[in-house]
């Protein structure tokens, strides 16, 4: 049994007896359980409970066994003082509060529906995949659509979180945090971390200046990439040599660390295309992150995103290679993963930013893109759970990530409904 579950039992009051007594034969009544406490210091606080004739508001301090409170080291810690009320599912051992009375106690191995208790067990018995995958497929539509919508917005706030912090440490500016994330997001999963790298070794104040240079812009992410290093038979690629030499020198850059991969990728997602790609758009597309704040929909992202990397990659992969000649464009599919892991987090962290919602905005820019395909999305769909758009595939990514991964099956509205179905 994990600590978890009591929390649940008692946030959600699943208590069989209307007459609870504490261990020392007090009448205990529950005013308001409080409000859980997901940081240091005791389960709940803003309680308030009646035992005897007294009322009492303070925390509630939740463990498995009564001596728990001594393992933790409550008793050194004055963060406890405050606790009105221990509840445990095992009472071995006495507690003393500060002043040396015993610690008003509730058990709830007795007050618990068996009914619920089996369900939490059979929850919890590890299955291949997920906890629930035996049983999901019975959840109503209403449930999983009310819980998608929350799992959405619970996605949005956590990618929110990590951009804010991106963005404290770039002083607020807005169009240097778009730089940074557009770039990594065209590196893709391989090299990404190498991309943000690429990114803050060239700040956007070096960059936008260059802007109207579409070779500049190139020669710069190309020489900091460590990719202008060769020496080829190759009259671009010896130009940009000479032209990084003198670009290096005008804006003081440093020696880049930056080891990108090509292994593993296929060649139109090779870094030297998605470079260049990157390149063209800063390039053809002047106040990039003002045009996509203002974008509604997503044909009017797919037409700020509509470009092609430079001539010289219409027959090339890598430096001094030909193939056969095409342009390269940016496919649709990856526009798709730019406005879901970009610039939908984007446009929600600013609105709030500015006091605005916009969330039926975005919701409707998640219902015009087609759901991914992946491992995860797959199994859900063996599982019977279908995927009609990027809500149901950003959803369900987010409820395997961050609940089914870490087994909170108690914070999920999926584990509620099976633990005690309605």
């Amino acid at each position: 049994m994990q600590e978890d579950f009591l929390h649940y039992i008692w946030q959600y009051q699943k208590i069989t007896s209307l007459l609870l007594k504490t261990v020392l034969g007090n009448k205990l009544q529950v005013v308001a359980v409080g409000e859980l406490n997901l940081n240091s210091g005791p389960d709940f606080y803003n309680s308030r409970i009646v035992i005897g004739n007294q009322e009492w508001v303070g925390t509630v301090e939740i463990h498995l066994k009564a001596s728990d409170w001594f393992v933790h080291g409550h008793q050194n810690d004055n963060a406890y003082n405050n606790v009105i009320l221990h509840v445990v599912w095992e009472n071995d051992v006495t507690v003393f509060d500060a002043n040396q009375n015993a610690l008003e106690t509730l058990v709830l191995k007795d007050v618990v529906d068996q009914k619920l208790l089996f369900n939490y067990k059979k929850l919890l018995q590890r299955k291949k995949w997920i906890n629930c995958e035996n049983e999901i497929h019975t959840i109503d539509e209403f449930t999983l659509s009310f819980w998608k919508e929350k799992l959405l917005v619970q996605r949005l706030q956590r990618k929110a979180n990590e951009l804010q912090q991106q963005l404290e440490r770039l002083e607020n500016n807005w169009e240097a945090l778009l730089y940074q994330i557009l770039t990594t997001s065209f590196g893709l999963k391989i090299n990404a971390p190498e991309f943000l790298l690429l990114a803050q070794n060239i700040s956007f104040g070096v960059f936008k200046k260059e802007l109207s240079n579409q070779f500049n812009l190139e020669v710069l992410l190309f020489g900091q990439s460590n990719l202008l290093k060769q020496t080829l038979e190759d009259s671009h690629y010896q130009s940009m040599q000479k032209e990084y030499l003198y670009l290096k020198q005008k804006y003081q850059l440093q020696d880049s660390l930056v080891n990108l991969q090509f292994f593993r990728l296929r060649p139109s997602s090779f870094p030297t295309i998605r470079l260049s790609q990157f390149s063209m758009l800063y390039n053809s597309q002047k106040s990039l992150f003002s045009k996509l704040i203002a974008s509604k929909t997503t044909s009017a992202i797919y037409e700020l995103f509509s470009i092609s990397a430079s001539e010289y990659w219409d027959d090339h992969y890598t430096f001094g290679k030909k193939s056969v000649k095409r342009k390269k464009q940016l496919s649709k599919a990856f526009i798709d993963l730019l406005i879901l892991n970009t610039i939908i987090p984007l446009k929600f962290m600013y609105a709030k930013s500015v006091g605005k919602e916009n969330f039926e905005e975005l919701l409707q820019l998640y219902k015009s893109i087609n759901a991914e395909k992946n491992s995860v999305l797959t199994k859900f769909k063996e599982l019977k759970l279908e995927t009609a758009s990027s809500v149901d595939s950003q959803s369900l990514i987010e409820l395997k990530t961050a609940y089914c991964d870490k087994q909170k099956c108690l914070r999920c509205e999926i584990g509620n409904k099976l633990l005690y179905p309605s």
